[in-house]
């Protein structure tokens, strides 16, 4: 790779709008990646497909969704051009193209870009995080798991790592094994740069967060969503990330106001 290439790291979470976390204006406070942002960019033009497996597949290949082969999430695929979740040879990944200039790749959570018929140990695995430049992987397949006892893989052995663990929880373990991962990376070529894809599931459902992160959004939410949505409107306009003409979408009748409730 050039002198001095950059580390670089691509956080994907799911189910959630634009001003979730505080480094968009939410109230989630999402603390590092604000200090990220601090020090760099925030992007405020990202075009989703509004479902998991196509908006990855775009993201991963730089491609229109269709033009990848995930027209709709992989779990209702179908044969059919644009549709059969097969990303084809010439829908080259930021994995595979950042592999092939000496990057170490790396890929830790949510793998929803995979043929559903090729959830297994028997493979083959080229349509695998592997298979699309990812030399490492550490995560579950498909669209959803128990953060308790997830569908986990390392690269492609199933492994257990919950068992005998009475408080074990996916997001903290991804995250320890991905601070393993990159601390062993830079004692054996600290000049070597790193692309880590870092998909954590859980704001997707199941939602299982553990009692410690449920205590500390106690109180949160208190004021409602009708109150909420002006506060993080408002937030956003602070922060620079929409226009401040900005209006919001007008609440539509069939659902309920918060306070009715």
């Amino acid at each position: 790779p050039p002198k001095g290439a950059p580390n670089v790291l691509l956080i994907m979470t799911d189910d959630q709008g634009y001003g979730v976390c505080s480094t968009f204006g939410g109230v989630i406070p999402t603390p590092a990646m604000d200090r990220l942002a601090k020090v760099g960019l925030r992007y405020t033009q990202f075009h989703s497909t509004a479902l998991c497996s196509p908006t990855r597949a775009a993201l991963i290949t730089g491609r229109n969704h269709h033009s990848s082969g995930f027209g709709v999430i992989s779990e209702q695929a179908t044969g059919y051009p644009g549709y059969d979740s097969v990303i084809g040879k010439d829908c080259a990944t930021i994995g595979e193209i950042l592999k092939e200039n000496g990057y170490a790749t790396c890929w830790f959570g949510k793998n929803h870009n995979t043929p559903t018929y090729l959830y297994s140990v028997a493979g083959p695995f080229d349509q695998w995080p592997s298979g699309m430049g990812f030399q490492y992987f550490y995560g579950f397949m498909g669209g959803e798991t128990n953060q308790w006892t997830p569908f986990l893989f390392r690269d492609h052995t199933a492994i257990f790592p919950w068992e005998g663990k009475k408080n074990y929880n996916l997001i903290t373990d991804m995250a320890d094994e991905a601070i393993k991962y990159m601390t062993e990376l830079n004692a054996a070529a600290p000049d070597k740069p790193f692309f880590l894809y870092y998909v954590p599931g859980g704001t997707h459902a199941p939602h299982h967060p553990t009692p410690e992160w449920i205590a500390k959004m106690k109180g949160k939410f208190d004021m409602g969503w009708n109150a909420m949505r002006e506060q993080i409107l408002a937030n956003q306009k602070k922060l620079g990330v929409i226009p401040e003409n900005t209006q919001l979408t007008p609440w539509p009748d069939d659902l309920p106001k918060w306070d009715t409730l």
